[in-house]
């Protein structure tokens, strides 16, 4: 198995993120019209007075206007996600998974994220009716306490429902044995280790650290186990715990926490502007829906490059961790080149491009890491 980057692995990797990227561009692009001519051309207001003709039940009414709301917006983004999810990595040779899957997918993944964003929509509503101008602060309370939960539960309720999961068998008991003697090290108990079947949809390889609390627990994929050595599977689960050590979950959580502050006090004053310019009844009038989203939208990507920047500082921390405890930088680099190669990483980006969106160091700058700390141990 090579452990040298693939030039032709390298221009293939350049254009399918320059691709990536139009195709984010494009896909904020009409997302935004989309918000701005519910506002402009009154159509905002137009549903929700025909929604009134049949009920003045506030739950419904907010129900009545997602459902249509959100239902042509899925209809018209379903080309492009079917372009960018299914097409596209096919195109690249990333993708291992048939039609008849990405569809089971996509109707799996609606099945979880309609009632919860339903649910969410509906209590951001609800603080807007009984809790007038601090609404803001009351749905951020409620959405820390809803990630919390997600994180916790996301292994044993959601992420089954996509994938297989099982622990290690005989056959990797020596690689199993590693692992948890590497997170005992780290202070943190896991579950069990596990492996998925990523392989079923992708030929990229991945692995992580997944839960909290009693529901941690250590998930490989079986793309990772087949084309990796044991240490290179070792340098990359070190890595994910190295969050655990330096207590990076709870870090970004809380950094999180306050950049919703900002997004939804910022909303709360776009709500109470729309409300007045466009006439509707007041900041809880569900017509305002689309300039809750303009404002956060606008709001997040704004400050994406700021939690890129924070999220790769805790990156590179990490990276160091596992550099660290197993003392293996020579692993750690050929797993990042296998990476490079497996998952079509782009080695060495423009600056620009990771600035704006890399939550990770460039895979070129980790390998040169590790490089340079097998220089120094030698």
């Amino acid at each position: 198995m090579t452990t040298v980057i693939d030039p032709e692995k390298q221009k293939q990797a350049k254009q399918y993120s320059r691709i990536r990227r139009r195709l984010w561009l494009v896909d904020t692009a009409l997302g935004a019209v989309y918000l701005l001519a519910w506002l402009f051309f009154g159509w905002s207001r137009a549903l929700t007075a025909w929604l009134k003709t049949y009920t003045s039940n506030d739950w419904l009414l907010v129900l009545g206007f997602v459902a249509i709301f959100g239902g042509i917006a899925f209809v018209l983004e379903l080309p492009l996600d079917y372009y960018s999810g299914f097409t596209l990595p096919h195109r690249f040779g990333q993708s291992n998974q048939d039609l008849k899957g990405w569809v089971t997918d996509q109707l799996k993944g609606l099945l979880i994220s309609i009632p919860i964003g339903l649910i969410v929509v509906e209590l951001v509503y609800l603080a807007l009716r009984s809790t007038g101008g601090w609404w803001w602060l009351w749905t951020a309370a409620g959405m820390l306490v809803f990630t919390v939960l997600l994180s916790n539960l996301a292994p044993i309720l959601i992420m089954p429902l996509f994938n297989k999961f099982v622990p290690l068998g005989d056959e990797h008991a020596e690689l199993a044995d590693r692992l948890i003697k590497l997170a005992e090290r780290a202070h943190t108990k896991v579950r069990g280790v596990f492996k998925f079947d990523m392989s079923k949809r992708t030929k990229a390889a991945n692995a992580a650290l997944t839960g909290l609390g009693n529901t941690r627990r250590i998930v490989l994929g079986d793309t990772l186990i087949n084309e990796f050595t044991t240490d290179e599977i070792e340098s990359v689960l070190a890595h994910e715990l190295g969050h655990q050590v330096h207590k990076d979950i709870p870090i970004l959580i809380a950094f999180s926490t306050l950049m919703t502050l900002g997004g939804l006090y910022l909303a709360s004053l776009g709500v109470t502007w729309a409300a007045a310019h466009f006439s509707f009844s007041g900041p809880g009038d569900i017509a305002g829906l689309p300039a809750l989203g303009i404002v956060l939208g606008a709001f997040g990507l704004v400050t994406q490059p700021l939690g890129n920047l924070v999220s790769r500082w805790r990156e590179r921390l990490a990276d160091e961790y596992s550099l660290q405890s197993t003392a293996h930088p020579a692993a750690f680099a050929s797993a990042f080149i296998r990476l490079a190669n497996q998952n079509l990483g782009e080695v060495d980006p423009e600056k620009w491009v990771v600035f704006m969106f890399y939550d990770h160091p460039p895979l070129g700058e980790r390998i040169k890491m590790a490089e340079g700390w097998n220089r120094e141990i030698a």
